[in-house]
């Protein structure tokens, strides 16, 4: 019988989601000192490592309330759109990274690995996924902590690639190979299986969750042993489409005929008002995936929705799926309505890059130990 393990204990309840500030081993190394994470989520990677460019693949906070990125003196940022892609650093580098930290931590007292792991967020076609499942599970033996992989099917910044978790057969695509790898994991004496999940995109219609359901059940019913190969859903990313202006936009009246009608200053990199109408592509039109507080209410909409699906589909997926609530959490009054909503771990990316690590110590403290 071949299952996956479920998602390893988390506590406290509380990590990082994968984020531009997970990238680098001293990322990775403060958030695992600190205390008030229960795991650290990697910068989702792929085999190859993503061709990052500087000048498109760019993020910028704004205070929603105004939808002003301008002087934030005069109203704090919450929010935060992006035009990034994945990390530029290749899968191997970070289980090179992971395995820095596993040397450094000190030997847990007993057979038992330490509690505090790493989920490793990963993408790319469905044989890397596959494949990077077996490198996960290839490395876990050597390390002094947990390991779980997170599938990213949900960025929106990919030209030509839309999120592939909008779309049933795309995830059944995904499964398939996984469920291979997860076999040939099972069967080789020096690979420990690790649990999976799925980043989901925000989902604002009922045939979209059903879409991931009916994959999930799909991936069961072929599974040997009738368990869903996925061990966790990690919901959500980030909005998709989201435009951030500047304050030198400007329109005129249309029938002026000595001035364009609409002039858009995006803040993200874009193409500029020369460009061509027929493209729509985030790049040329300085649109991206928006986080922070404007999409709180959606994610708790989208971890509420999945739970409830989840828990009525338990028996035909012959296990508990667990949920990481992630969407505009920076505070502890966030953490407890993300969990009221059903969520069994929080993530967190914009206060984190608004705030550093500190943020997680302000939401523990605003808890008072009521994790």
């Amino acid at each position: 019988m071949v299952k996956t393990p479920p998602l390893f204990d988390i506590h406290p309840p509380l990590v990082n989601s994968a984020c531009p500030w997970a990238t680098t081993l001293e990322d990775l190394r403060r958030l695992y000192a600190c205390p008030s994470t229960g795991a650290v989520t990697t910068r989702t990677s792929l085999i190859q490592g993503f061709g990052h460019d500087p000048d498109k693949h760019q993020f910028v906070f704004f205070d929603a309330a105004r939808a002003a990125a301008e002087d934030p003196a005069s109203a704090p940022l919450n929010a935060s759109v992006n035009s990034l892609g994945y990390s530029p650093v290749p899968l191997a580098t970070y289980l090179d990274f992971i395995q820095t930290l596993s040397d450094e931590a000190p030997p847990s007292a007993g057979p038992a690995p330490a509690a505090k792991g790493f989920i490793v967020s990963v993408t790319g076609s469905p044989e890397d996924v596959a494949a990077s499942y077996a490198l996960l599970a290839a490395a876990a033996p050597r390390l002094r902590f947990p390991l779980a992989m997170e599938i990213n099917l949900s960025c929106p910044n990919i030209p030509g690639r839309p999120p592939p978790a909008y779309e049933r057969d795309a995830l059944v695509a995904y499964l398939a190979p996984l469920r291979r790898a997860i076999t040939e994991a099972h069967a080789a004496a020096a690979a420990v299986p690790i649990p999976v999940g799925l980043k989901t995109p925000p989902y604002t219609y009922a045939t979209q969750f059903l879409a991931l359901l009916d994959a999930l059940e799909s991936a069961t019913q072929a599974s040997e042993g009738g368990s869903c190969p996925v061990s966790f859903l990690t919901a959500t990313n980030t909005l998709g489409s989201c435009l951030l202006l500047s304050s030198s936009s400007s329109f005129s009246n249309p029938s002026s005929a000595d001035a364009p009608p609409f002039v858009p200053a995006p803040v993200l990199p874009h193409d500029g008002p020369e460009a061509s109408s027929s493209s729509s592509s985030s790049s040329s039109l300085g649109t991206g995936g928006m986080a922070g507080a404007p999409l709180h209410p959606l994610a708790l909409g989208n971890v509420a929705t999945l739970r409830r699906l989840l828990d009525e589909r338990a028996p035909a997926l012959g296990r508990r799926v667990a949920v990481v609530g992630v969407g505009g959490v920076a505070d502890a009054a966030g953490y407890r309505r993300m969990r009221a909503a059903g969520a069994d771990v929080v993530g967190l990316a914009t206060g984190l890059g608004l705030r550093g690590v500190d943020v997680f110590r302000e939401v523990e403290a605003g808890l008072e130990g009521k994790w």
